[in-house]
């Protein structure tokens, strides 16, 4: 039930947050002057971890749901090695953004 709940909230979240960044950007694509609100909110690094997390999580536990549909059986096992795949996948994408950027 974890999963499920988590699927859809992290799903309309990351809708929201993508409509954020492309929102902040089309404002600083202008020409004229740019709006200091726009510039710090596309670059807030919180956003952008939100993002890589929600992302990773969201479409780790979809490949979980794709391969219940297919028959595999051993949820509780596919629960656990998800979370263990997303959290390292999690933490590399976090330790190169703040490396890059």
């Amino acid at each position: 039930m974890f999963i499920w709940l988590f699927h859809r909230i992290s799903g309309v979240t990351l809708i929201i947050l993508f409509g954020i960044k492309i929102l902040t950007s089309y404002f600083l694509f202008t020409k004229d002057q740019k709006p200091d609100w726009a510039l710090s909110l596309h670059r807030h690094p919180v956003l952008d971890v939100l993002i890589l997390v929600l992302f990773t999580f969201h479409s780790i536990y979809g490949l979980r749901t794709v391969a219940i549909d297919l028959g595999y059986r051993k949820e509780k096992l596919l629960f656990w090695v998800a979370n263990i795949a997303a959290g390292i996948i999690s933490v590399a994408l976090i330790i190169l953004y703040f490396r890059f950027s």
